[in-house]
Parts: C-alpha cells; structure tokens; sequence
C-alpha cells in the first residue's frame, strides 16, 4: 500500500476493493446523483476502503473512520431479512481496527457507520452482499447501546432519512462518522468518541441540497474508573447542524455540500444548533 498526497493535502493510502467473493468492489461513487459530490476528506493520513457502494476513510492511529459516504437508491431498496457477521477487514492489520475485544462484556454496540439496509437496493442478490459488507469493524465505532438501539435515537433519524428517500423516489448519498477529538475518553486501547456527524445529500429540482447533524452520547458514557459504564441519568441529544460548523468540527473537506445546506443561515445563528426533540423538528 502506497500512500499518495489527495486533492486537499491529505495522505491517502488506498486498499484494493474486494467482497466476500474476492470480486472488485465500486465503493462510493461521486458521481452517483447528477450533480457530483466528492467524499468529504480529512486532512490527517487515512486508509481508503471500499466495499460493494460505500466507502470508509480510516484513520490508522485512532482505528475508527473520519469519513464514510454510501449511495442510496431509494426507488429500489430491498426489505431482506438481517444476514452478515462482525469481521475484521484481512485488508489492512488489526492493530489498526477497533475489533471484537472492545466490545466484550459491557455496554457498547457495535454501531453500524454505513447502516445495514443503505446499500441494499437494486436486484436482491446484489443488495444482499452489500447489506452483509456493512459487517465489518472499519464501519463500526463504539456507541452506548441505548444511544444506538433506540429507534427515536440515531436509528430514528436514520430511518427518516430513508423514509423521505423511499417516499420521494430519491437518490441520497450519506456521509456519516464520530468526530474524533484528542480528549476523548479512553477505553481498552483506544478512544470512545461522543458526538457523530451525519449528512445527507441529494438533488431537488435540479440543486443540490443538503441537511447535516450532530448526535451526541456524552451523557451515555463514562470510563473515568477505568471500566466502561453507562450513565443511569441523561441521555442523548440530537441537533440539526449548519453543515459548515459540521466540517469544522470533524475537520473534513465537504465541498459544495456546505453551500447546499437546506438549513437556512437565518434560523440558527453560529453555535446555536437545532435541537431535535422530534422527527418534525428536522428540515429538508
């Protein structure tokens, strides 16, 4: 694997794509709706994986992704039964994923980044294999089981996102990842992040236009004794957030996406985030 300096100063090292036929895989593709977008990158050193539709930009050192982005075709999404298993990717060392040991005997989930039922669509065979792509541990990050299995939680926005997708017929490419920060709080070897960004894109009326958000699991998790614990009180927040503070936050590239944002520059005002008590409270 040879690393090469990208479009924005960031290191890349890309990792040949294969399923689990051992056949070539598309990863995102920019060019999915009719108006392209690039998969936001960060500037740090990142390994380039692609599976069947989405793609995972991984971060070595903190063995978590800083950026993945799948394309939805929301005119054929599959219904198919749960298949797939947790596995580590063969393609790169384990000691640069954060694998099963973390997530034994206590509260964490292993909390799907590219969720399972996103690149599921077209003919069933094909949807198939991508659904069961989405097991493996580069697409996962450590989320406190009550932040991750809640459907008014982040289940319940992923969920509105496809459901406005499947209503409208709608082609969306979705970016999603845990902001990474220096003080996260550590645990087994590596560093549980607390907040997550997610954005959706997709064109209306030939434009395109974005909606970006920040979900947060500070409350939910607590290593201070050194053991994991999951807090008896609080609980999560959810926020619609300008997409520009989104890309400093998580310190990534968005491209035109900031400038498509639906969520109006009037209505929040610079570190004011739009608190979502509701799937009625989102704007898209």
């Amino acid at each position: 694997m040879d690393p090469i300096t990208g479009a924005f100063g960031q290191v890349v090292t890309h990792v040949g794509g294969i399923d689990h036929d051992g056949g070539m895989t598309d990863g995102y593709l920019s060019g999915f709706l009719s108006v392209p977008v690039a998969l936001p990158r960060p500037a740090r050193e990142v390994r380039e994986l692609t599976y069947p539709r989405f793609t995972v930009l991984l971060d070595p050192g903190r063995r978590l992704a800083v950026a993945t982005g799948v394309n939805i075709d929301g005119s054929a999404l599959q219904d198919l039964p749960r298949t797939g298993e947790w596995r580590l990717d063969p393609r790169i060392d384990e000691d640069e994923q954060t694998g099963p040991a973390v997530y034994a005997g206590n509260d964490l989930d292993r909390g799907h980044l590219v969720r399972r039922r996103d690149p599921g669509w077209g003919e069933p065979s094909e949807a198939r294999a991508a659904m069961e792509a989405t097991f493996v541990y580069p697409n996962a990050a450590p989320q406190a089981a009550r932040f991750n299995q809640g459907p008014e939680l982040w289940l319940g926005l992923e969920d509105h996102v496809m459901a406005y997708a499947e209503a409208t017929g709608q082609r969306l490419s979705v970016f999603t990842a845990p902001v990474l920060e220096d003080d996260d709080p550590p645990y087994r070897g590596i560093r549980i992040p607390l907040r997550f960004w997610k954005i959706a894109a997709w064109v209306s009326s030939g434009s395109l236009a974005a909606a970006g958000f920040v979900l947060d699991q500070s409350d939910l998790v607590d290593t201070r004794s050194g053991l994991l614990a999951v807090a008896p009180l609080g609980g999560f927040r959810t926020f619609q957030v300008p997409i520009a503070e989104i890309a400093a936050l998580a310190g990534v590239d968005v491209g035109p996406l900031a400038a498509a944002d639906v969520l109006a520059p009037a209505t929040v005002r610079a570190g004011e985030w739009h608190l979502l008590r509701s799937a009625d409270d989102i704007v898209l």
